[in-house]
């Protein structure tokens, strides 16, 4: 009752200005993400796994209220990692924006690369469109170009490259063949940008189905600490999966 109480007044704190009373935010330490989320918060957890029985949203909302973004991060994103025969392959934004801006899908792919180098991992990065560079002109592809504009000029050793499509991001002897000035030639890419939610979430789920890969996510990328969401129903070995990521990130922050 004392820390649903103390955590209670510190989250009125961090509401009170939007429109949440003082014995509203007491109340809402009853419910376990909001408790969850500000024990680590307050330093007396390290992590956070939740959404085995709860819906995303419910889970993500508490979460951001009472934590926060990192430094200089505007823009939450969902990544999942599929464990392929070809390796790891990293998915982003998988869960969160709708419709990013060329802005925001710059400074996701930065994000997703950075927590990459966090698992030694290097980044080589396909953003995705229906169009390669520039062949079938429309609102995803151009938005793609230019957030790979962006990311060219803030991160010049960033291995990215786009606005590409999937097949051509997947198979290197396409791309070698068809588009060998590009920074994606002869590497192995392992990490896909999609234009919006709806072709990522479709994308990363098809994938999983279809060739019967491990699913480790959604890792939310973007918070100052450690809270992942596992999907609604995830097996034991996803949640362990999920585990090792959480303390992972929990060590790096």
């Amino acid at each position: 009752m004392e820390r649903r109480t103390c955590y209670g007044k510190k989250f009125f704190e961090k509401r009170k200005r939007k429109g949440v009373t003082e014995f509203e935010a007491i109340q809402l330490m009853r419910e376990r993400n909001h408790f969850g989320a500000m024990m680590v918060d307050n330093g007396d957890a390290d992590a956070m796994i939740s959404g085995l029985t709860r819906n995303y949203r419910s889970v993500v909302r508490p979460v951001i209220q009472a934590i926060g973004l990192e430094k200089d991060v505007n823009t939450v994103a969902g990544m999942y990692i599929l464990n392929t025969k070809r390796g790891p392959l990293f998915l982003a934004d998988t869960t969160m924006n709708l419709n990013p801006t060329a802005e925001e899908i710059a400074e996701i792919t930065a994000n997703v690369a950075k927590t990459m180098r966090k698992f030694k991992i290097t980044p080589r990065i396909a953003l995705l469109a229906y169009s390669n560079f520039g062949s079938s002109p429309g609102e995803d592809s151009e938005k793609m170009s230019r957030a790979t504009g962006i990311l060219h000029q803030k991160y010049p050793n960033l291995v990215v490259d786009g606005e590409l499509q999937a097949n051509f991001a997947l198979n290197s002897d396409l791309m070698n063949e068809k588009f060998s000035f590009s920074l994606l030639a002869n590497k192995q890419v392992n990490t896909l940008i999609f234009p919006n939610l709806s072709s990522g979430n479709i994308a990363y789920k098809l994938l999983q189905e279809i060739t019967e890969a491990d699913a480790i996510g959604p890792i939310l990328i973007g918070l100052k600490k450690s809270v992942h969401v596992l999907q609604m129903g995830a097996s034991v070995r996803e949640i362990i999966n999920m585990v090792k990521v959480a303390v992972v990130d929990a060590g790096n922050k």
